[in-house]
């Protein structure tokens, strides 16, 4: 096959003119081309005027056609962007005997089973390893019905919620499928196949921003959870993992690392040990009391950058019409998104996150006393408003320096404020933009109706955040509204607030993915600060499934070495 990029058609074109450009592109006859597959679909709205779609492709022509295309590439401008198709198949580094485990090896156990867990386990089971999977939460849906607890019912279940459970935060989230991640590899291509096997909509295939919202989700995880146990893993949930156990070592590898310790397995907080030399460590962002417990033994660890802020809230048809103009709500377009950012004048830098066409605000705290949001949508995007974090970036060293959790206690301290300015009740405190700009607490709202659940108190958000933090995004509301006309418009709510919106720490790794003082230790994902969404996280779980099963496969049997 032939890849074609860039090929660039109006928004409204018909199935003829699409053929026509493919042809003209690849200068051939109509009869050497035998098949047309879109690999990736995007559009261009820098002027509403003229939106284009952009398509990547892959063809395939007959023998004679496709010799002449590929002699011709060098010397003839027309056909720039043309080139073979690179080979997107994923394939299995090793495969194990299918006696695994023998008596000399033990099971690889995976702790956390949101989309990092999920596709590690995966990988690991389809390359007969069989592992054990370990989840403090619930399965899926009995943590969506404790979920709605606490929206509905002001019920928070600490072990079962938006964060903790079968599916991990993305689940309870807009169900983006796109990062910024290098993927030569194209393991984001693996992920994306997996999830198509398990129910997703095919489109996530070759749209440019895939997503597929909490209803569907659900039942992709239930399906991927079968799959496990049918190639041999198990997958226990409630099960939470107490203790990290580690036998002390002195062991430079050839690298230079020095590991001071060796996992020997887990203890759970029912007391029960499983012993393990191999531990994927998929735990999330929110899973605080484990890397408390990670640090007191001996795990290596250090904070890293995140960000704190609000969300923000508009309505969808005004977000619409300005990127879309008079094609808004054309269906190949979908619900409008942006992406937003502002350097301000203290230092700081302000941008738009994990925005949500056609959504909903979410309660997000995983503990009592505390309140958090987040960002989610349908598969439809037809919610009302749209909303997207306005957050400010953080650093160590200059706002929580001194402890390597010192990130996690600045968290809990804001997120203790918002639940006392919301009231003590699991309301968020919130304010009109127009209000926050003019330094005022707001009283009443107005055009535009807060989703969060279960519900709001409105409040002076300038005591929610340090004052660095509020500063700066006052100043970037005005210039966001230079990009999106009405951006700053009074009647829009901010609702507070927006602390997990990274971890903020990192469980460091060597280059064969151990962590960096513990043998046998793979952290991944996004808890341990190697991903930033469902994608990112589902591509870091197989590269830590790659690992453990090339460190577990017989040396003299399997010669193959870990895919850069």
């Amino acid at each position: 096959m032939l890849r074609i990029n860039e090929l660039k058609l109006p928004l409204h074109h018909s199935d003829a003119d699409f053929t026509t450009a493919v042809l003209t592109r690849l200068e051939i006859a109509p009869e050497a081309l035998l098949e047309t597959r879109i690999f990736k679909r995007s559009y261009d709205a820098r002027k509403k005027s003229n939106i284009l779609l952009i398509y990547q492709l892959d063809v395939t022509l007959t023998g004679a056609a496709e010799q002449q295309v590929l002699a011709a590439l060098e010397s003839s401008p027309s056909k720039r962007g043309v080139r073979l198709s690179p080979d997107t198949n994923y394939k299995l580094p090793v495969k194990v005997d299918t006696n695994f485990p023998s008596t000399e090896q033990q099971r690889p156990v995976v702790i956390g089973f949101g989309p990092c867990g999920i596709l590690a386990a995966l990988s690991l089971a389809q390359m007969g390893l069989k592992p054990i999977v370990l989840e403090r939460g619930k399965d899926v849906r009995q943590r969506t019905k404790d979920t709605w607890g606490l929206w509905r019912k002001r019920k928070l279940n600490p072990e079962s919620n938006v964060q903790f459970g079968e599916g991990g935060a993305g689940t309870f989230s807009d169900g983006k499928l796109y990062s910024q991640v290098k993927d030569q590899r194209f393991l984001g291509r693996k992920v994306l196949t997996e999830f198509v096997k398990a129910g997703a909509p095919e489109e996530i295939m070759y749209v440019s921003k895939p997503h597929i919202g909490t209803f569907k989700l659900v039942k992709m995880v239930e399906t991927m959870r079968a799959e496990i146990i049918r190639l041999g893993g198990e997958i226990r949930f409630s099960q939470k993992v107490d203790r990290l156990n580690r036998e002390k070592i002195d062991d430079t590898d050839q690298h230079g690392i020095t590991y001071t310790g060796q996992v020997t397995g887990v203890t759970l907080d029912s007391g029960d040990v499983i012993n393990s030399r191999h531990v994927i460590l998929a735990i999330g962002h929110s899973a605080r009391q484990t890397f408390k417990m990670l640090l007191d033994e001996g795990v290596y660890i250090e904070p890293k950058p995140f960000s704190i802020g609000f969300r923000i809230e508009h309505p969808q048809s005004m977000i619409d019409q300005v990127r879309f103009g008079e094609e808004a709500g054309n269906p190949m377009l979908g619900a409008a998104d942006y992406k937003l950012v502002h350097h301000c004048k203290n230092g700081r830098s302000v941008y738009s996150f994990c925005m949500c066409p056609g959504g909903t605000v979410v309660a997000a705290t995983s503990e009592p006393g505390r309140v958090v949001t987040n960002g989610m949508s349908q598969y439809s995007r037809n919610e009302r408003n749209a909303n997207a974090a306005i957050v400010v970036g953080i650093e160590p060293e200059k706002d929580y320096p001194g402890h390597p959790l010192a990130g996690i206690d600045l968290q809990q301290s804001l997120e203790t404020l918002a639940y006392e300015l919301g009231g003590e009740n699991y309301n968020a405190p919130a304010q009109l933009v127009g209000d926050f700009l003019k330094g005022k607490a707001s009283s009443t709202l107005k055009s535009v109706t807060p989703s969060y659940k279960p519900g709001v108190t409105l409040s002076d958000l300038s005591k929610a955040l340090p004052k660095f933090a509020v500063d700066a995004i006052r100043e970037a509301i005005p210039a966001f509204d230079r990009q999106i006309k009405g951006y700053s418009m009074n009647d829009a709510v901010l609702t507070g607030i927006e602390t997990r919106t990274s971890s903020p720490i990192s469980i460091k790794r060597d280059r064969s993915l151990q962590n960096m003082s513990t043998r046998g230790l793979y952290p991944a994902g996004e808890g341990a600060g190697y991903a930033g969404g469902i994608l990112s996280a589902g591509i870091d779980g197989i590269k830590v499934a790659e690992a453990v099963a090339l460190d577990l496969s017989d040396a003299n049997k399997f010669k193959q070495t870990l895919p850069q």
